[in-house]
């Protein structure tokens, strides 16, 4: 018999949500708090100028599909 795998997907999260709720799902797909995302994106974000990370941001909200 063949063995399916389960693959995990990232979507926008419904209950984990501040904005579009992409670093909420990112949060859920690693099972890590998502204000520790928050967190890791801001400093990214200041340290590379605000501007990329922000178009990444809202690119991605576009991209990734909503959760459940």
């Amino acid at each position: 018999m063949r063995h399916m795998e389960h693959h995990k997907k990232i979507f926008l999260s419904q209950k984990n949500k501040k904005i579009f709720g992409l670093l909420g799902g990112i949060g859920e797909y690693f099972e890590v708090d998502p204000i520790l995302i928050r967190v890791m994106w801001v400093v990214a974000t200041a340290f590379t100028g605000f501007a990329p990370g922000i178009m990444a941001y809202i690119i991605a909200s576009l991209v990734v599909p909503k959760g459940e």
